[in-house]
């Protein structure tokens, strides 16, 4: 009984604990994207999720090491801890649904999309959005470690080299994006989302748990001797997602603070403007309007064919879930830029007419 509750309470005492590190680690203060509601400044942020990242891990090794906590706990907990992490999500939910005003009717839509814009807490030192994302992220790479962790343990003979391929693309996911954590406060979720249950279950529950499903799939199953062209292959697919994902995201923030500047040297920034603004349509952001979000997809399936499991449905919930938000999300944040530049967004899409996929969709 207490198992299951240290269980339930771990993403509790994980959340607790990163938001301490963030608060005494070294951190960079940046400007980003989003501005104050008020007076339309540039709100700046601390950044230092790759050493709060990195002192969470050490903090998970030693606890193992000194066998305070097994190293494969949080696999044995992984029912336990989901759940808890599910009441902490509705909790900050509410909580963050009581302190902003009435947007949508009927409410259920404020509940969803949120309410609160940028809420900020220990005098301005923590921004919701980005401990959210550094939370999901911490607790997304002790699950990874611990799911891989009981494979290894349970098949110690032969584990699967598949799982542990997995591992490392899915750690070189994480800390590629808290490495570029300043970089995202171009993205989308960070200048364009509220604090609601989308954005907070999705950090708190979605991300850390559900990105592995894989994991959870096949961790119990034997080494599948994966043949070393599918193994290849998924290298393959997961770093060419990378390149588009990583390469649009960092061509757009290179655009955003330095705008004549070549991207890498290289990529004139070619744009379609009205004369006082400007979108980008060269390089990545020629291709296709969300280039990046191919990259997304194309990463999750290379994950999933790590596994060597590709015949199993379950691993491939993960890049058909990528499939369904990134449309979703592209439609979506089409309305909202037509809306914002008008007829200058009709001529960005005569320039870039499609959507993701080029010459697909």
């Amino acid at each position: 009984m207490i198992d299951h509750l240290a269980g339930f309470l771990a993403p509790w005492v994980i959340t607790v604990a990163v938001v301490i590190l963030h608060l005494v680690l070294p951190a960079r203060y940046v400007t980003g994207y989003a501005r104050e509601a008020d007076t339309g400044a540039p709100l700046t942020y601390r950044i230092n999720g790759i050493l709060v990242f990195c002192a969470s891990i050490v903090v998970w090794l030693a606890l193992g090491y000194h066998d305070l906590v097994p190293y494969d706990w949080l696999w044995g907990q992984r029912w336990n801890s989901t759940l808890g992490a599910c009441v902490l999500g509705l909790i900050a939910t509410v909580y963050a649904l009581s302190r902003g005003v009435r947007r949508h009717s009927p409410a259920l839509a404020d509940f969803w999309l949120g309410r609160l814009e940028n809420p900020r807490f220990f005098g301005n030192r923590v921004d919701a959005k980005m401990i959210l994302y550094l939370v999901g992220a911490v607790i997304l790479e002790l699950n990874l470690l611990s799911f891989a962790m009981h494979h290894i343990t349970h098949y110690a003979n032969s584990p699967s080299l598949g799982v542990g391929l997995y591992v490392l693309l899915f750690s070189w996911f994480i800390v590629d994006y808290l490495f570029f954590e300043q970089v995202h406060l171009y993205t989308y979720d960070l200048f364009a989302e509220r604090i609601g249950f989308k954005l907070v279950w999705g950090c708190l529950v979605f991300y850390p748990y559900f990105y592995i499903i894989g994991l959870w799939a096949v961790a119990d199953l034997p080494n599948p001797h994966s043949q070393t062209w599918l193994l290849s292959l998924a290298v393959l697919v997961f770093f060419c997602g990378w390149l588009l994902a990583r390469g649009a995201n960092m061509q757009k923030h290179s655009f955003k603070v330095r705008p004549g500047k070549k991207f890498l040297g290289l990529i004139e920034p070619k744009t379609v403007t009205d004369g006082n603004r400007s979108l980008l349509c060269s390089g990545f952001w020629g291709i296709s309007r969300h280039i990046n979000y191919l990259g997304e997809v194309l990463m999750a399936v290379g994950l999933t064919l790590a596994l060597g499991y590709p015949w199993l449905f379950l691993p491939w919930l993960y890049p058909l879930y990528y499939i369904i938000f990134l449309v979703t999300r592209e439609r979506d944040d089409d309305k909202r830029c037509a809306g914002k530049y008008g007829a200058l967004w009709d001529e960005y899409r005569k320039v870039v007419p499609w959507r993701i996929i080029p010459r697909v969709y």
